[in-house]
């Protein structure tokens, strides 16, 4: 739902965009630190046990979104968009997806048939978002849970498990999250599936 503000979106960050074609960042090496922050923060879930681990699995995956709706800008700005940078950056994104959800899964939050629903959920959902590309009908971000739904669900899950880590209903909050995501992924990706074949 949250991807059709991506113009506005753009907009907001255009100064840290220009910051960083200042500074000589391209939009591959953009892309690459913003995997690295992903995975730190994959990284960091699955050793929520230290303390305030949570809050910066929280934090790189703020940095990681934020350098990964750049590269894109950075590279129309400096009129190096191309094939190759796009499959780049949907390489990274869905490993970003993998580390992130696959360090919630063993972080013990979640059993293991919850944590393949909802990896499956989203990793279907994007596949979706791009084979609309692949067989004409052009890149489509729609259905009820796109890839910036789940960061604000996912920051707002994290920092309410920081706070409240107590189990609810036998699960801990970023349990939840996983269980809705299953849902929600897999509903997304029929609604795209749908989209695409009555545009064929």
């Amino acid at each position: 739902m949250l991807d059709r503000y991506r113009h506005e979106f753009g907009k907001v960050i255009e100064p840290i965009v220009d910051l960083s074609v200042g500074l000589g960042l391209t939009p591959n090496m953009l892309s690459a630190i913003s995997f690295i922050f992903a995975a730190a923060s994959g990284l960091l879930f699955y050793l929520s046990n230290y303390p305030n681990s949570l809050i910066f699995a929280a934090i790189f995956m703020v940095v990681s979104s934020l350098l990964d709706a750049m590269d894109g800008a950075v590279a129309r700005k400096i009129n190096q968009a191309n094939a190759r940078g796009d499959l780049l950056d949907h390489v990274f994104d869905r490993y970003a997806d993998l580390f992130i959800l696959c360090g919630i899964l063993f972080g013990g939050y979640a059993p293991a048939w919850i944590g393949v629903l909802a990896i499956t959920g989203v990793l279907l959902t994007s596949y979706m978002g791009t084979q609309a590309q692949a067989v004409g009908v052009g890149r489509y971000y729609g259905g009820i849970l796109g890839r910036a739904d789940r960061l604000i669900l996912l920051l707002a899950t994290t920092v309410l498990n920081w706070a409240y880590p107590a189990e609810i209903y036998s699960l801990p909050m970023l349990g939840w999250v996983l269980v809705l995501f299953s849902i929600t992924g897999h509903f997304t990706a029929v609604q795209r599936f749908v989209f695409i074949w009555r545009k064929l």
